[in-house]
């Protein structure tokens, strides 16, 4: 039997994942993080991205929009302002709303509030678009 460890992936509005997983990685802000059971205790923050979580032998993807993350031996939680199942993702709906982020960056003209408010949305975005896209490729 393959070692595990919990895992909780919790948003502001509610538990997205609550089990047991065999590895897992996370979207460090200077790259991936790969976990594995008995990993030594750490907290750090994590970036808009991916979560991918192994559990017999096939893996769930998640979207967080950043968050934290905190690591024991036999335990990790994220704590995330948005997360999402990347299966609930709407590509259609994110592409449109990255055109709208893409043109308030063209336009550069305006409030600086508007134009930091758009650079932190086209992140978001473009880090949903990963997860739709890694959910593709596990599918195919």
């Amino acid at each position: 039997m393959a070692m595990t460890i919990h895992v909780d992936v919790v948003s502001a509005e509610e538990a997205i994942f609550s089990g047991l997983v065999e590895f897992a990685v996370f979207p460090g802000e200077v790259g991936e993080l790969g976990i594995l059971p008995n990993h030594t205790p750490l907290l750090t923050r994590i970036k808009p991205g991916t979560i991918r979580l192994k559990s017999g032998g096939k893996f769930e993807t998640l979207y967080v929009s950043g968050g934290m993350l905190e690591v024991q031996p036999h335990m990790i939680t994220v704590l995330a302002d948005t997360a999402l199942r990347a299966a609930e993702l709407d590509e259609a709906k994110v592409l449109e709303a990255k055109k709208r982020a893409e043109e308030t960056l063209s336009r550069r003209s305006g409030d600086e509030m508007n134009f930091v408010a758009a650079e932190a949305e086209l992140a978001q975005l473009n880090a949903q678009l990963q997860a739709i896209k890694k959910l593709k490729n596990q599918v195919h």
